[in-house]
């Protein structure tokens, strides 16, 4: 049976010449023209949703043709496109709202927490049987997903600085009110009537402000992930979408069979779980889903490849999902190659790296993606030119 996929990306809005995120979607998408591009909450950012897909390769493709698109028209009007969880140069302000109705009531309703929503993600849509299976396959998946936000993590600055963290995009994402886990239910009725329940209360004014790790959507026929972070590399976004893929197949089947109990009702552990994952990114430990003890990354995701391979084989995945897998463990975290070209130079060539990487381009081990400075020129200094370079030539995939 053929499970189909397809993902939303955000990307956010940079000046070329400076870097710094800007207020300018709505001048790239009127040179975009449609093409299932869209506005966000903030207006230094767009949302592309795919086609959806039988295969990992018709993705690949699908997302590549988007980002070479997004790169023409944002080099065309001074601009630069970058998926990330969040880019190192922004600032906060109220004024840069998205003029739409409910957006503007957004602002409103969470002031500061909407103001500092200057973060990206990448969600995938996973095909499922009916709504009951959706919302009981979601504590099946739950364990599992804090993994596949340490392949994502991309966001380790915030404002200028280095927060320490992988993911910060999470740190931040994590104040509205129904971030985080998504709890368990017997079936959709039950479901329903808690998100109904919610909605009453007045802390959410409708189904698109539920903002847990996964949900079923409200309009599709779905079950989607949000858990992780914007993807530099549209192989990682492939990468995230064949596991999930295989995840939803594997609680399917469990399901089915009636050979799993479902979850033992206990989710503290699995917010631990996702900080432990923003923190760390794959250059650290992360909590294994079934020891629940602090484990190295490579040893989590490799187990994980292993526990899925059934599912991974019965969609045609697992050759690619394999390859991809080692190939993220070789280079390291986008948060780790962000937080290279930022030492070896500065965060100007950090910010290079990552529209590079958004591009398409193959960058040799190494580099930063950015032009040599001259040697004579002193580290930080000249910073007016431009730095962030934009190409509508595409790079090969790497």
């Amino acid at each position: 049976m053929t499970v189909r996929i397809g993902a939303e990306e955000e990307f956010h809005v940079l000046d070329v010449e400076s870097g710094r995120l800007v207020p300018r979607a709505d001048t790239l998408l009127g040179r975009l023209g449609g093409s299932g591009f869209s506005r966000e909450l903030q207006q230094s950012a767009v949302e592309r949703n795919s086609r959806v897909h039988d295969t990992l390769d018709g993705l690949h493709a699908d997302l590549s043709g988007a980002r070479r698109r997004l790169d023409a028209a944002a080099s065309s009007c001074g601009l630069a496109v970058v998926a990330a969880g969040t880019v190192p140069l922004a600032r906060v302000t109220s004024r840069d709202v998205t003029a739409d109705p409910r957006y503007r009531r957004m602002a409103d309703d969470y002031r500061r927490v909407a103001d500092e929503q200057l973060i990206c993600s990448a969600q995938v849509h996973v095909d499922i049987p009916d709504r009951d299976t959706a919302v009981r396959a979601m504590c099946l998946v739950s364990p599992w997903l804090p993994p596949l936000l340490a392949l994502s993590a991309s966001s380790p600055f915030w404002l200028g600085s280095d927060t320490g963290y992988a993911s910060w995009r999470t740190m931040v994402w994590q104040r509205w009110p129904t971030a985080g886990p998504a709890g368990c239910y017997e079936n959709a009725a039950d479901y329903d009537a808690a998100v109904t329940e919610l909605i009453g209360s007045g802390v959410i004014s409708d189904t698109g402000m539920l903002y847990h790790d996964v949900r079923p959507s409200a309009h599709q026929r779905t079950l989607e992930l949000r858990v992780c972070d914007a993807c530099p590399r549209a192989e990682t976004v492939v990468l995230v979408a064949g596991l999930f893929r295989a995840l939803v197949r594997d609680a399917c089947d469990r399901l089915e069979r009636g050979a799993d109990r479902g979850c033992d009702g206990h989710h503290e552990w699995l917010r631990a779980a996702t900080w432990r994952a923003a923190r760390s990114g794959l250059e650290g430990r992360l909590v294994d889903p079934g020891t629940r003890r602090a484990t190295p990354a490579p040893m989590v995701l490799r187990g994980m490849l292993h526990r899925l391979r059934p599912a991974l084989e019965a969609s045609g995945d697992f050759a690619t999902v394999r390859t991809l897998l080692e190939e993220a463990l070789a280079t390291g975290s986008a948060a780790h190659r962000l937080r290279r070209a930022a030492q070896d130079e500065d965060l100007l060539a950090g910010i290079d790296t990552l529209v590079a990487e958004t591009r398409g381009d193959r960058l040799a081990a190494g580099a930063s993606g950015r032009r040599h400075r001259r040697s004579d020129t002193p580290r930080g200094a000249g910073r007016t030119p431009a730095r962030v370079h934009s190409a509508t030539t595409p790079g090969t995939p790497g």
